[in-house]
């Protein structure tokens, strides 16, 4: 292996070890989508860097010169803050008194994400083929206690009203941005522009600015990287109110304090067409509600059946019927049930989020590493030791 290789191998075995992990594809598209994204320096410095814990530049430079890098303190500061702006390392500054680093997952919520307005010909083609050879793939989060990085919450006019004051705060889309203290940023749809640049453009809807951005760190490291712009309470619901009318399922974050709240779609959304091609997708999906329908009223105009994203809306004989296995209790079908014969029901069991996106991530890595590994992993966070 040439030894340029060998770098950004050592790198995509590092970042494999993290919650999305970054498999090894058997074509090297792995490798070609990681040379567009880090220099070979930089792919060193991030092979160096945290998958979970955030870390002072000055940490991070012992780190490094243990390993045979060769660079002072204040190119270490410079040369991860260039990162922060390429979007391959995440920075943290709320709380601390200086910036705190990490890496960034490569996967879409992570680097590809932080890719928006950037797109190149080349990045479009070589994600492409690393999605189509890994990503794409139909499979099952592993363990037990296995999640997925993003729930559903319904659209709130298809709860019904007696419903609305029972409605669990995570469940409620306004009751999220309400409670955060902002600030808010909008950004353009990452999987929809990756399908605008191949060609196949959304069919539901021309609307792009649709990825808000919570959180002073959150928001900032977007605004700052020149892919989102600062916006109002108020122009976030907007926001959500067009995707909502569009058909979009609104997807935060799976945490009770998103940072991410996405608006997909079946056919552009990266994780939605994955879980799509899968027989039982509602086994999967964090979502408290499912569909309800009264045969009776129904009059089988099919409009649910082309306003659901998850095929799981049927005409049969003249009536329209939903297969539970696939319903992940959106409720776009039931804000355009004209007869309203489609119905929200709440589960009886209603899972809690994960407080914090460092928790989701820390259970979507015990999936990947298993019981006794994450024991000592989560021994070694209590103890202060390196992770």
């Amino acid at each position: 292996m040439p030894a340029e290789d060998e770098i950004y191998r050592t790198l995509q075995r590092h970042l494999d070890k993290g919650p999305y992990g970054l498999a090894a594809a058997p074509s090297g598209s792995d490798l070609a989508l990681l040379k567009l994204l880090f220099t070979p320096k930089e792919a060193r410095v991030a092979a160096n860097l945290s998958l979970i814990s955030l870390e002072p530049a000055a940490k991070i430079h012992r780190r490094l010169k243990k390993s045979g890098i060769k660079m002072t303190p204040d190119e270490v500061k410079n040369e991860l803050d260039r990162m922060v702006f390429k979007g391959t390392v995440l920075v943290y500054r709320q709380g601390y008194k200086e910036n705190r680093y990490k890496n960034a997952e490569v996967s879409a919520g992570g680097i590809i994400d932080f890719q928006v307005d950037r797109l190149t010909p080349e990045l479009v083609a070589a994600y492409h083929r690393y999605h189509e050879e890994i990503l794409s793939r139909p499979q099952r989060p592993r363990g037990a206690r296995s999640i997925l990085p993003l729930r559903t919450v319904p659209v709130a006019k298809s709860i019904p009203q007696p419903e609305k004051f029972q409605v669990s705060t995570y469940d409620d889309v306004r009751h999220i941005l309400d409670s955060s203290p902002g600030p808010f940023a909008v950004a353009n749809c990452l999987c929809r522009q990756l399908k605008d640049r191949q060609g196949s453009p959304c069919r539901h809807s021309p609307l792009r600015e649709t990825c808000l951005q919570i959180g002073t760190d959150h928001a900032r490291q977007y605004v700052e990287m020149g892919i989102a712009r600062y916006i109002s309470k108020e122009e976030a619901y907007e926001v959500l109110e067009k995707a909502q009318q569009a058909g979009f399922i609104v997807q935060p974050e799976n945490s009770l304090h998103p940072e991410t709240i996405c608006c997909c779609c079946g056919d552009c959304c990266l994780l939605l067409s994955r879980i799509t091609k899968m027989p039982r997708p509602a086994a999967l999906y964090a979502s408290n509600y499912f569909v309800e329908v009264d045969t009776t009223r129904c009059i089988g105009c099919g409009v649910c059946v082309k306003r659901c994203q998850l095929e799981a809306r049927v005409i049969k004989e003249g009536v329209a019927f939903v297969n539970l296995d696939r319903c992940i209790g959106c409720g776009n079908c039931v804000v355009t049930c004209e007869p309203q014969a489609t119905r929200l029901i709440k589960k009886k069991n209603t899972p809690v989020p994960p407080r914090d996106k460092d928790e989701t991530n820390l259970i979507m890595l015990a999936a990947r590493m298993g019981k006794w590994k994450m024991f000592k992993l989560r021994l070694k966070m209590m103890l202060g030791i390196e992770v």
